[in-house]
């Protein structure tokens, strides 16, 4: 039996990388699983991969995260057709358009970007509250980044705001503690994913040099010399989520390898 019988989990940006890696990790774990993106495609896939590993269909909501009622149907839907949710895990993020150099554009870059991080994640988690409190227990889980504890460059949006999300997350989670919901925050550092290949695309071509090269500086960062696994990064939520976390509160877990070099 896994960590997570019988749990409802709600997973919003579950279409691909970690997200993916999430709804599959928390259906082998026995959760029901519930997600969200914007791409139908992307969640037909997803749920043919739960399927597989739970023997059991999951839930797919086709919603942007960047509108309000659609940031909360994920949720909502869990209710309605399941009477609770257990796990909100918050994987929408990132940043909208070019924001290499934000103050050189629109203010709309800024704007758009505020909402995909710490808006959508204001709206889900408003959406669970209620029905965990109800039950008298829950967890909320929040996808922010290493950089909250090591800015990357070239990302200043994300960076801050991401920050911000932490920001409301760590409150939050003194808030609810009463309740019996747990609130915490896991910081990726460069997983294997595509908008880790991207962003190494983006740096070499601005640095002139081949894409390999600037994998291999990328990689030379990180002390155990790769990027990780997402499977590895939804191995720590799926604890976070489990009963086994129930003491585990308003903290900020990084997942990175060894990249971020602070002591706390």
């Amino acid at each position: 039996m896994g960590q997570l019988p019988g749990r409802i989990a709600v997973v919003t940006g579950g279409g691909r990388g970690i997200g993916r890696a999430l709804a599959l990790r928390f259906a082998r774990e026995g959760a029901t699983v519930v997600v969200s993106s914007r791409t139908a495609s992307d969640l037909d896939a997803v749920l043919t991969a739960v399927a597989d590993e739970a023997g059991a269909p999951g839930l797919a909501v086709v919603a942007d995260a960047s509108d309000r009622d659609d940031a909360r149907r994920p949720v909502e839907e869990a209710v309605a057709r399941f009477g609770r949710v257990d796990v909100l895990v918050n994987n929408v993020g990132g940043t909208v358009g070019r924001h290499h150099d934000p103050f050189t554009g629109d203010d709309a870059s800024f704007e758009d970007t505020l909402i995909l991080n710490l808006t959508s994640a204001w709206w889900t988690t408003r959406a669970a509250l209620p029905a965990m409190r109800e039950q008298g227990a829950g967890r909320i889980i929040g996808i922010t980044s290493v950089a909250v504890k090591q800015p990357v460059d070239g990302l200043i949006l994300s960076n801050a705001l991401r920050a911000a999300v932490t920001g409301f997350l760590r409150t939050l989670a003194n808030e609810v503690a009463g309740a019996g919901i747990t609130v915490n925050a896991v910081l990726p550092g460069f997983m294997a994913t595509d908008r880790m290949r991207h962003l190494i695309e983006r740096d070499a071509a601005e640095a002139g040099i081949g894409i390999e090269e600037q994998a291999a500086r990328t990689t030379a960062a990180i002390p155990v010399g790769r990027l990780g696994d997402p499977r590895e990064f939804a191995a720590m939520v799926a604890f976070l989520a489990s009963d086994r976390a129930s003491y585990v509160t308003g903290q900020s877990i990084v997942v990175d390898g060894g990249l971020n070099r602070s002591l706390l």
